[in-house]
């Protein structure tokens, strides 16, 4: 998962995402990390000529947002360890499986919260991962609140994961993205995070049914998920460091310090300590 922060920290709606020369669906504004990342990937709409590493994408995107007076840090987190020099991709190239994806982009349009970029987050995403990735139209799910798709509320997310997750199988590849507003409240479960809160999601239903827990997201997308399905997420909204509860972190910061671990290839400061969902 790359998220776009901290646990600690929000993220930001870019209003004007012009100087990020994205393929500008529907709109101007967009995601600071989706358009960040879009500008690395897919700058007017074309393909980096070299490949790079996690590691590269990560620092890539600290430098821009940084530049760009965004405090962010975005972070990856996995669920096995894993060498943060692997070459960065969507899909592996000997992939032979289907390509399944679920995009969620909410505006809380008319709302005291509402945003303006996250549904153009989607909708450039699901033209790079078509374009870049060979993603089929018909195996990508938009969930957004425009009256056109099918709306973000609680249950229909719970159910977008849950589908995917049963339905991949061992090659396929599932690529997942979350656009609108996190949070994070108290932790229920004694002990279960270190900084004692939830990562959440809002969904667009959030102030009649409530918001979508990381314990959610775990029980629902994370754990049901295959063996060998090669799964990335973007969570592009506040509060969103851990928000999939995987256990090997690793800091765009950190990396730019020098401070990975050269035998387990991880930021062992930064390891959270509930390890329960390592998918192997």
């Amino acid at each position: 998962m790359i998220s776009g922060c901290e646990d600690a920290q929000t993220s930001s709606d870019v209003s004007d995402v012009s100087s990020f020369k994205l393929p500008d669906a529907a709109g101007r504004a967009g995601g600071a990390l989706t358009s960040t990342l879009l500008q690395i990937l897919y700058e007017d709409e074309k393909k980096p000529d070299k490949d790079m590493s996690f590691k590269d994408l990560l620092l890539k995107i600290r430098v821009i947002l940084s530049k760009k007076n965004f405090t962010q840090i975005p972070q990856l987190s996995s669920s096995h360890p894993m060498k943060i020099e692997t070459k960065f991709d969507l899909s592996p190239p000997d992939c032979r499986g289907k390509k399944r994806a679920v995009l969620i982009g909410i505006n809380y349009a008319g709302s005291s919260a509402e945003l303006y970029g996250c549904h153009n987050d989607v909708l450039n995403m699901k033209k790079y991962i078509m374009d870049v990735h060979g993603f089929a139209e018909e195996n990508i799910d938009l969930l957004m609140d425009d009256g056109a798709h099918t709306n973000p509320t609680k249950d229909n997310i719970i159910d977008a994961f849950k589908k995917l997750a049963g339905t991949s199988e061992p090659g396929d590849v599932v690529y997942v993205q979350f656009s609108g507003h996190g949070g994070k409240v108290k932790d229920d479960d004694k002990n279960e995070e270190i900084d004692g809160y939830d990562e959440t999601l809002y969904p667009v239903d959030y102030n009649n049914i409530g918001i979508i827990r990381d314990d959610d997201i775990l029980t629902t997308l994370v754990l049901p998920m295959a063996k060998d399905v090669f799964a990335t997420c973007l969570m592009d909204c506040c509060h969103s460091g851990t928000v999939l509860d995987l256990p090997h972190v690793f800091k765009a910061d950190d990396l730019q310090n020098e401070e990975v671990d050269e035998d387990n290839d991880e930021t062992e400061s930064n390891k959270k300590k509930n390890g329960c969902c390592v998918i192997s």
